[in-house]
């Protein structure tokens, strides 16, 4: 089967990794903390006095504490018929398993929150799924957006821990592009993930929410091969046995068992395929990971919990005015650009800092509004008092970023670059969604009536499900 392919393109194995399945976001540097603050669960307590051994593309043993991951193995059943059969992969609030469901005979995705976590995201899951399913209009694009097809809790030895149960996908966007010589969509292929994405968002938006965490590693292409007619022992023979990593402790003592489990496992890759194999037919996704999710109309939320580089300007320099649909479209123009690019619209790491964004922002987008303007602090360090750069070498203003990050990469790599009437139509599209102001940005629905997503991005989607 061509699962068994994946493993020896570029004459290599896949490396170990985690798989985005999942909401792992270690792009989430934001504020260093082991829980989100306006969680009413207690910390984890991660007893710091043990020294583990370092293990590679696992969780942390350390949060397997109070308040932290539930410890899970193979072979375990959950709520009597989730029988773990391999790892997914992990993030900071959860851990993600194949499971066999005894009830049903079909393998799914189980992701078990660490007691730490948000308890409300299958309640957004449920509320969102049931308005879309309820409109005659929106009901076929449903699985534009993780499904959750059961919901439980499990108590165990580091707290209580909410589970959801969904359809196993293929892999997350993210790992898509990190698999690969050069992180290139073919064109039509962007095209129509673009699409979708926009779609996704105008979804959740009409069901009165706002996503709050948009990236690529929350975006999970649909598995396009049959699973459920695999036995475990089939399937093992097709993508590998659990591979376990043991635990063990620098000073050489037994590991706290019953909080820490004996062992980690590394997260299965096989399904995985790098962004240039990905075929038309092939690209259809899923909205995933709504832990963070909320309705601005009930809820106030401050603190933005997406990846620096994709993050909206009034997280920044209105940190006490509550966020807004508005911070969703920043994210979204930006990871619109993924889809074409080679890399992301803001560059950026894990630890880039907040000075550099704001920098990056400018020379795309021009000063922000004069009642902003005082709160960059390190304006003198990328500017002088007319706005002008002071540091030529990382000016990128919007012609450039496409020229270095779309045009000659794909030329490079004998990919279809975009002409030029195409280009104008997104740039112009992506500046009103990148616009200070979030109330200055369209709306979902205003996107998805652009030139851009009428003339290239909805047609290639269309293209897609035929």
């Amino acid at each position: 089967m061509m699962f068994l392919s994946l493993r020896n393109l570029r004459g290599r194995a896949w490396p170990r990794k985690p798989h985005a399945f999942i909401s792992p976001c270690p792009t989430r540097p934001s504020r260093v903390s082991l829980r989100r603050p306006y969680s009413s669960q207690p910390e984890r307590m991660p007893d710091m006095d043990i020294k583990y051994g370092m293990v590679e593309d696992v969780e942390s043993p350390y949060y397997y504490c109070p308040g932290g991951y539930h410890p899970v193995n193979i072979t375990d059943c959950l709520a009597g018929r989730y029988h773990i059969v391999h790892k997914l992969g992990h993030g900071t609030f959860s851990t993600v398993w194949l499971a066999h469901d005894s009830n049903t005979s079909r393998y799914v995705a189980v992701k078990v929150g660490t007691a730490d976590a948000e308890k409300t995201e299958v309640d957004a899951l449920l509320h969102i799924q049931r308005g879309i399913s309820a409109s005659s209009r929106d009901s076929e694009k449903l699985s534009l957006i993780s499904t959750a097809l059961d919901h439980f809790t499990i108590q165990g030895p580091n707290g209580t821990h909410p589970c959801i149960v969904t359809t196993p996908a293929r892999c997350g966007l993210r790992d898509t592009k990190q698999e690969t010589n050069f992180g290139l969509f073919q064109l039509e292929v962007g095209r129509s993930l673009a699409a979708q994405l926009a779609l996704a968002v105008s979804l959740v938006h009409s069901q009165g929410y706002a996503h709050g965490d948009l990236h690529l590693g929350n975006v999970l292409l649909e598995h396009p091969y049959p699973l459920d007619n695999l036995s475990v022992s089939q399937l093992y023979a097709t993508i590998g046995e659990p591979e376990p990593e043991h635990i063990t402790r620098e000073d050489g003592k037994p590991i706290p068992l019953g909080s820490v489990p004996p062992h980690l496992v590394l997260p299965c890759w096989h399904f995985g395929i790098p962004c240039e194999k990905l075929g038309l037919a092939e690209a259809k996704l899923s909205l995933s990971d709504f832990g963070v999710a909320f309705r601005p109309s009930d809820k106030s939320r401050f603190e933005s919990f997406t990846p620096w580089v994709l993050r909206s300007p009034e997280a920044y320099f209105e940190p006490t005015t509550p966020l807004s649909f508005g911070s969703d479209i920043w994210s979204l123009g930006c990871i619109i650009f993924e889809c074409i690019a080679v890399r992301s619209l803001i560059n950026g790491d894990w630890f880039a800092s907040q000075d550099r964004i704001t920098a990056q922002q400018i020379y795309l987008q021009g000063p922000p509004p004069f009642e902003w303007q005082d709160k960059f602090e390190k304006r003198d360090k990328w500017f002088d008092e007319a706005w002008n750069p002071s540091r030529e070498e990382y000016v990128y203003s919007w012609d450039k970023r496409f020229e270095v990050s779309v045009q000659d990469p794909r030329r490079e790599e004998g990919m279809e670059p975009l002409d030029a009437e195409e280009m104008a139509a997104l740039q112009q599209l992506l500046r009103w969604m990148l616009a200070w102001r979030p109330e200055d940005r369209p709306t979902a629905e205003q996107v998805l009536k652009t030139k851009w997503m009428r003339r290239w991005a909805l047609p290639a989607y269309e293209k897609s499900r035929t």
